[in-house]
């Protein structure tokens, strides 16, 4: 019982080298993040198009960088022994890419004087939906699985020798990559829905990555992984870090925005659309 996943994980080849669906999924993601930020300047946002782009170029290179970093982290045990294989592509993480991402453009900002949280609200639900997209690439490239096993009629059975499904290849798994885009949605839902109610600036994103955060806990128990710290693998570590920093410092600069509406005379944070954006 399952549902059997046959496809090639390579779409095509140019002069040798493989370009896999994974590959494709992350530039559309990418792609669509990209469009998000532009209709919402096209929207009203009050930031210029081109101090976007130059966030892009800054945040994709450096969320590219920390991706491997991380994975190189997690597996060091099997790069130890090869050094030369570190610097690569087929193995990265979606937190170092977020957590990469954030940094180089929060670097990026204190260059071009830009409104870091402001902008990360902006780019919010754009990375959600990014991110959503981006595990339909790991659904066909055959990574990122559950690899507990299951009986579920929605378990996934990966049957092409070219998947990295490895020892779990025409065995039933938990399809956690569906599980992750599905949440993502919903996630994106909730903040699109209640964006009115994120006050000040940099809610919306502290409550993304603080949400994910404890996603990810609960979604690695369905996941085997060498334990990292505290006896929790390294997504799982991260996203408990993540939750108690985000939800501590939304709710404290909401007391704050909150305390300085009220000693301010007039309304100086309106609560009609902040900025005429998302």
């Amino acid at each position: 019982m399952g549902i059997t996943i046959g496809v090639d994980p390579v779409a095509f080849t140019i002069g040798g080298a493989a370009v896999r669906w994974y590959g494709i999924a992350m530039a559309l993601g990418v792609s669509v993040l990209i469009g998000w930020a532009a209709w919402q300047i096209r929207r009203g946002a009050k930031i210029s198009f081109d101090t976007m782009l130059g966030a892009a170029l800054v945040g994709i290179p450096s969320g590219i960088v920390f991706a491997r970093l991380l994975h190189v982290i997690d597996q060091w045990e099997l790069y130890r022994h090869s050094l030369s294989s570190v610097v690569g592509g087929e193995g990265l993480t979606v937190y170092g890419a977020i957590l990469g991402a954030a940094l180089g453009v929060w670097v990026y900002s204190r260059f071009v004087k830009m409104d870091y949280l402001y902008a990360a609200d902006i780019a919010a639900p754009g990375i959600i939906l990014a991110q959503a997209i981006g595990r339909v690439g790991c659904l066909v490239n055959g990574c990122c699985f559950g690899e507990l096993a299951t009986d579920l009629p929605w378990g996934v059975i990966y049957a092409h020798s070219g998947c990295y499904a490895g020892e779990f290849m025409h065995h039933p798994v938990h399809p956690t990559h569906a599980y992750e885009s599905i949440f993502l949605l919903a996630l994106f839902g909730i903040i699109i829905a209640f964006r009115h109610k994120f006050k000040p600036d940099g809610a919306k994103f502290l409550f993304y990555m603080g949400t994910y955060g404890l996603w990810r806990i609960g979604i690695g128990y369905l996941r085997i992984n060498d334990p990292f710290l505290l006896g929790l693998e390294q997504a799982q570590f991260i996203g408990l870090v993540s939750a108690l920093i985000c939800f501590p410092l939304m709710f404290y600069r909401y007391c704050m925005y909150r305390k300085e509406k009220t000693l301010k005379s007039g309304n100086a944070y309106p609560d009609e659309v902040q900025h005429g954006a998302v």
